[in-house]
């Protein structure tokens, strides 16, 4: 049974409609904020998805306003100190660890990890992006093999302001080209849908009003391609960025993630460097001179 927010609402919704697997985060009134029970039920929905013969496509996307404001560090359903039964590795649970031990075992699971298996997820994905794609959620939208937007999506990794190197899932230099990624990590600002375009990050940019339609109208035309053709058509790809070094280069960059959360804890008051949801938006919305 697909993990849930309350015993009513699933945090993530499953449904199969002629062939294409649509896995929806389903937690709009925190703008989809990943919190663990969310994380471990796309990776069920996904696994889900792999086994199913009758699926050819699998497309993420958000309930509500946004496809997903991040990683949860501050909602009511934060579950950071839960165990859940571990699937992405090796590392024990990180509940009753002390310090660096227990963050860095919870995001080789929940965070680096998950996404490396799931990029691998042998069939096509692709990621419907409206509203919000912020730190966490690029993570998800990365890990797909497309990227198609809404003219009012926008995209931001504003975690430099903690202190921090980007997050975890470290792609940015092979997403988006390393001069641009100096540039979002560096600023921590917003980019429109058709700035990612631009920089290659985003497959394509359509009205809001046609997300979805367009959305499914590329997941059909994949759909009757052969479905091993496209699993090893996408192994070859992969493997071909693996070989410049996006594996190994996130591997070394998770370390310097996890320094940066152990010197704000020795430095500061927490690992995140006094940060939460809130002062975030205000410290953006004040660099930014904004109010949205």
């Amino acid at each position: 049974m697909t993990a849930t927010e309350n015993a009513a609402e699933p945090v993530v919704r499953y449904e199969v409609v002629d062939g294409i697997a649509f896995v929806t985060m389903n937690r709009p009134q925190y703008r989809n904020a990943q919190n663990s029970a969310m994380t471990y039920a796309l990776d069920e929905a996904f696994y889900r998805a792999a086994a199913d013969d009758a699926v050819s496509v699998i497309v993420l996307r958000g309930e509500g306003k946004h496809f997903s404001a991040g990683h949860d560090i501050g909602t009511p359903g934060r579950d950071v100190d839960q165990s859940f039964e571990r699937r992405a590795g090796l590392w024990w649970d990180h509940v009753g660890r002390p310090g660096g031990e227990s963050r860095y075992a919870r995001e080789s699971e929940v965070y680096l990890g998950m996404c490396k298996r799931w990029r691998e997820l042998p069939k096509s994905v692709i990621a419907q992006v409206h509203g919000a794609c912020i730190a966490g959620g690029l993570m998800l939208a990365w890990i797909c093999d497309f990227i198609i937007a809404s003219d009012d999506a926008f995209f931001a990794d504003p975690v430099v302001r903690m202190g921090i190197p980007g997050v975890e899932y470290f792609a940015h230099p092979w997403v988006m080209g390393t001069r641009q990624a100096k540039e979002f990590l560096y600023l921590g600002e917003r980019i429109s849908a058709q700035r990612a375009e631009q920089w290659g990050m985003v497959n394509h940019v359509v009205p809001r009003a046609e997300l979805a339609e367009f959305t499914e109208s590329m997941a059909r035309r994949i759909a009757v391609m052969p479905r091993f053709g496209l699993a090893l058509t996408k192994k070859a790809i992969n493997q071909a960025e693996d070989l410049m070094g996006l594996s190994t280069g996130m591997d070394s960059v998770f370390g310097l993630h996890h320094f940066a959360h152990a010197h704000n804890a020795e430095v500061g008051q927490d690992s995140l460097a006094g940060q939460d949801a809130r002062s975030m938006r205000d410290s953006r919305r004040g660099a930014e001179g904004g109010d949205a």
